[in-house]
């Protein structure tokens, strides 16, 4: 399993970091200290990238609304296909349809 590359005492510490925050707000103020803004918003980009490719979205309408480059896409697409199921798995969880305002 490609995990066993990465596992290590410093990225566990760094995992259990994240885990243990409780609020937006406190990601906010640890992400800010611990990335650049421009490390923190491709990793978000990723992100919609990865969402965008599960809806089935052309690469050209990826780039068009993301920024993100074409070996950007085609890497998340690879992650999607062959990874270990993270992407999927965070997607699960925090896209839920929304709820029609009445």
């Amino acid at each position: 399993m490609q995990l066993d590359k990465i596992k290590g005492k410093e990225l566990e510490q760094l995992f259990e970091a994240v885990l243990s925050l409780s609020s937006m707000e406190e990601c906010y103020l640890f992400f800010d200290d611990l990335c650049t803004v421009n490390e923190m918003k491709s990793m978000a980009q990723r992100l919609e990238v990865a969402r965008m490719l599960r809806e089935k979205q052309t690469y050209s309408k990826i780039e068009e609304e993301t920024g993100a480059s074409t070996a950007t896409i085609s890497r998340v697409k690879r992650c999607l296909n062959y990874g270990n199921g993270g992407y999927l798995m965070a997607l699960e969880r925090v896209h839920t349809p929304q709820k029609k305002q009445e």
